[in-house]
């Protein structure tokens, strides 16, 4: 997609902040238009602003990002939410994904990386590494054991056998053009799949069909 990005910093250090911004800065496709330092201030900055893509801190006072990505995910043509995260020590990762955030960076993820991020989440796609997808699976069987809850069934039997490749493929962490590759079809072939996985299974992003491809295994 082209044109500039624009992007929300959210987090309650000024040190991460500062050191956000002046990676994203570093690219020229790039733009910073506000920072915050709480849930509550996100939220406003989020209607006034309009920013594309939202980087978002998960613990804050006033508001924590939770909530926070919850109210900005729910207003009108929503900008993209990536949450940031330590992980090891962040027991409310799953459920901010479930919310609706577009994926998640630990915080020491490398500078390039994070550009990629955001323009990744930009045009439509899901930050997750193989890493942290494996991560993110660990942490949803461990809540899923603790809390003793039942499995609600395959949500994926409403797929076609395609579209459940490109739903695995896409909860692997595989951007549009690698699973093109990977499957053989064109670029504008797996959006249209994707597309269609998102109304099927009722999710709000990518990150969504891959929770639903770990609750079915």
């Amino acid at each position: 997609m082209a044109g500039m990005i624009d992007v929300l910093l959210v987090d309650d250090d000024a040190l991460v902040r500062s050191g956000l911004s002046m990676i994203l800065r570093s690219d020229s496709g790039i733009r910073v238009v506000g920072e915050a330092a709480d849930g509550e201030k996100a939220i406003e900055s989020v209607r006034k602003l309009r920013p594309d893509v939202v980087l978002m801190d998960i613990r804050m006072p006033v508001m924590d990002g939770l909530a926070a990505t919850e109210v900005v995910r729910a207003v009108l043509n929503a900008p993209a939410v990536i949450v940031l995260t330590t992980f090891d020590t962040d027991e409310y990762l799953l459920r901010a994904l479930r919310l609706g955030a577009n994926g998640f960076l630990l915080k020491d993820t490398p500078p390039r990386d994070i550009v990629d991020a955001v323009k990744r989440v930009r045009d439509g796609e899901s930050m997750l590494s193989p890493s942290a997808v494996a991560k993110l699976v660990r942490s949803w069987r461990e809540h899923d054991s603790r809390s003793g809850s039942a499995r609600t069934g395959d949500a994926l039997t409403a797929l076609t056998d395609r579209e459940r490749e490109v739903a695995v493929a896409v909860s692997q962490g595989f951007s549009n053009a690698e699973i093109s590759a990977a499957l053989y079809m064109s670029v504008a072939t797996v959006k249209t799949y994707v597309s269609r996985i998102l109304s099927k299974l009722g999710s709000v992003n990518r990150v969504q069909i891959a929770i639903a491809v770990f609750e079915s295994r």
